[in-house]
């Protein structure tokens, strides 16, 4: 196992139980007003993109919880990693806003990560792997990058 994997297929369950997890964790960061709290979520959001959930203590608990809850939906890793990296830039700017003294600016971007997070806890909807399918539609993102990503009257 590579140190810096991720894994191909995800459980799309768990993956909205860490989304719902977020919501929670960065609704509290804006109304207490803690911008270590928003520091410590985009570190969560990087160790995912960068690891997977080897060392993501919140990925792993929502794994064990999801699988407990419903049954396994296995969906595609990459568009995933994608949507990790999104929230990941996002939180990681407005960490460094906020250490700037852009408050407003930061908690803009923190409102929107709510938002888009939000959508995948409650129905379902990975705004992130909407872009990715997106770029690889357009040819930006290599078929090879995800297999089970490209429809299948493209792959033969």
């Amino acid at each position: 196992m590579k140190l810096f994997s991720f894994p191909n297929r995800v459980n799309e369950r768990a993956a909205r139980v860490v989304a719902g997890a977020v919501v929670v964790a960065l609704t509290t960061a804006y109304f207490t007003r803690q911008p270590a709290l928003v520091a410590a979520v985009a570190a969560g959001f990087a160790a995912r993109v960068a690891w997977g959930p080897r060392f993501s203590l919140l990925a792993r608990g929502a794994m064990a919880a999801a699988s407990r809850l419903w049954p396994v939906k296995p969906v595609a890793g990459a568009p995933k990693r994608f949507a990790q990296g999104i929230g990941a830039a996002l939180t990681l700017t407005a960490t460094g806003l906020s250490a700037l003294g852009h408050a407003n600016l930061a908690w803009w971007l923190v409102g929107t990560v709510v938002v888009f997070a939000s959508l995948e806890a409650a129905i379902g909807f990975c705004a992130g792997c909407f872009v990715y399918a997106q770029l690889q539609r357009v040819g930006a993102v290599g078929a090879d990058a995800c297999v089970d990503c490209v429809p299948a009257r493209t792959r033969d």
